[in-house]
């Protein structure tokens, strides 16, 4: 990989700069050739504003959801885009200030009010943000945007307009989920979220939501906690923000970055204090692999399994093989909190500046670990792992634990393959070849680059001066390979006439098939979804 590709013109600061939503679609002016099969909607969610009237928002997760849609029709591409009608929005917006307090930017009460308002918004305790710029998937028939508490927020996917705010938690026993749910073939959706109950106890639950209701009900009130895993600690829950899922089993990582609670909940009583100031960081525990069976669902409390410190927000994917769970991970190394690099400020600094920060930042790497199944009958100290493919190891220790050494699939010092993709309808779940990601370099994304898991090999696209984001598989319709399909990347070009644009890649070796270009700037997105044309 080019690491060696400097920014010192630092255009990356234009994708975290507030934009205007769009009035209508505005067509794009496309080079190359669209595949004529490429029919659909690529759909994404991101940040989009910055600061409400002199008030600016601090962290990379603040700014306020900005809903993206790159429209392919009959070789036509139009983009649109709108902010969601959140509270968090539509309050901001009425007020002129920031009114609820977003992941790293405190909410004041409004200075204007009296002492008596003052003392009863103290008391009414959490008002938890509904600020759903993270992802967007499907339940049943409907889509939501979602962040990482209970809100999810239902929106229309043609017109992009907000339809209604749900809370999870209402129908279920969880204090937020992931924005990265898996799915099964029949439209089932598997989550995973903290849960903190009676008299404190702590624990991460499985949630099911089924697929469409034959009888039209909503999915969502049907939704169940099908497994519950205990804590490690009793008052400080991990951060979770993805799990593994294959056909038989979830895998749960739990990491050494932990919410301390106690912290959360008399949080709200101080002034200005925000959810990044809950997190801080187990340096003894390292980390913790647990393993649950997913039909009927069971806790393995059996298999402990245990490994050193590193931070974890994607897995790429998880298989079974021959009594082995094979978990693929992006992670970053250490139990220092990677979120404490990832403020505006920080980001949006000179390029000198920009790669200081990230010279104390963890390492990222792409690593593969190997969990075996059959643990009974081994002797302590020798490696369990007998996959013939893989270098990760598995040794039982004396106290019954297994302690698990990765193989590294990808690392480059300050580069980090990240936001990972794959053939997720074929391959998710399921022994697999290919992953694709976004080039960070130094935080900074600015490359889009496939990974063979199983030869290490990568392609790369990388242009000068493009800030791509999160590159989405599409798979060619009756395609036989793996790899059949094109990558889908919203691309962001600064200098350019037409700064932002639609990039379709050819998944099998990243040659450029064609891009669809609009004269507006497009802010960072996080991640997204394809949505076929019906």
């Amino acid at each position: 990989l080019s690491c060696h590709v400097e920014h010192p013109a630092a255009g990356y600061k234009k994708i975290f700069e507030t934009v205007e939503e769009l009035n209508e679609p505005i067509s794009a002016k496309i080079t190359g050739i669209i595949p004529s099969w490429l029919s659909g909607s690529l759909l994404r969610m991101g940040p989009g504003l910055f600061e409400v009237g002199d008030e600016p928002f601090y962290h990379m997760f603040d700014g306020q959801a900005l809903m993206h849609k790159f429209d392919l029709k009959n070789s036509q591409v139009t983009y649109y885009r709108k902010f969601i009608r959140t509270d968090a929005y539509v309050r901001a917006m009425t007020e002129n200030r920031v009114v609820i307090t977003e992941f790293g930017t405190a909410a004041y009460p409004d200075p204007c009010k009296n002492i008596f308002s003052r003392f009863f918004t103290y008391f009414r305790g959490i008002e938890v943000t509904d600020n759903c710029l993270v992802n967007i998937y499907p339940i049943g028939e409907d889509f939501y945007a979602v962040t990482e508490t209970t809100y999810i927020t239902k929106i229309d996917p043609d017109s992009l307009e907000t339809l209604k705010k749900v809370d999870l938690s209402k129908y279920l026993s969880v204090n937020g989920v992931t924005a990265h749910p898996h799915a099964d073939a029949d439209g089932t959706i598997y989550n995973i979220g903290n849960c903190f109950g009676k008299n404190m106890s702590l624990a991460y639950n499985i949630i099911k939501i089924p697929p469409a209701q034959t009888d039209k009900s909503d999915p969502i009130e049907k939704s169940q906690v099908v497994v519950q895993l205990p804590s490690s600690e009793r008052l400080k829950p991990s951060y979770v923000h993805s799990f593994g899922m294959t056909d038989k089993y979830f895998v749960f990582v739990e990491q050494p970055v932990k919410i301390n609670l106690l912290k959360f909940l008399s949080a709200w009583r101080i002034r200005g204090t925000t959810y990044m100031d809950c997190f801080e960081s187990n340096d003894t525990m390292g980390t913790l692999f647990h393993l649950a069976t997913k039909d009927p669902a069971v806790y393995l409390s059996t298999h402990k399994f245990r490994t050193s410190a590193f931070n974890l927000f994607h897995h790429i994917n998880t298989y079974e093989e021959e009594g082995f769970i094979i978990v693929d991970l992006c992670t970053w190394k250490g139990h220092d909190f990677v979120y404490n690099y990832l403020y505006l400020a920080n980001l949006r600094g000179e390029w000198e500046e920009v790669k200081k920060a990230a010279m104390r930042a963890p390492q990222p790497e792409v690593r593969r670990y190997v969990l075996p199944l059959d643990i009974h009958r081994e002797e302590q100290g020798k490696n369990l792992v007998a996959l013939s493919y893989t270098t990760a190891t598995a040794v039982l220790e004396s106290d019954g634990t297994i302690w698990l050494e990765p193989e590294v699939l990808f690392s480059g010092p300050r580069q980090a393959f990240e936001f990972p993709q794959i053939n997720y309808s074929q391959y998710g779940g399921k022994k697999y070849s290919y992953a694709y990601g976004l080039g960070l370099n130094h935080f900074i994304p600015d490359r889009i680059v496939k990974l063979s898991v199983q030869t290490k090999e990568t392609w790369v696209w990388q242009e000068e001066d493009c800030y791509p984001s999160e590159p989405l598989f599409v798979p060619t319709p009756g395609a036989t390979e793996e790899d059949g399909g094109v990558l889908l990347s919203i691309v962001v070009k600064p200098g350019a006439e037409r700064p932002g644009f639609l990039l379709v890649l050819d998944a099998t070796n990243l040659m450029e098939l064609a891009r669809a270009e609009v004269n507006t700037i497009i802010p960072v997105t996080l991640h997204g979804m394809y949505k076929r044309r019906a």
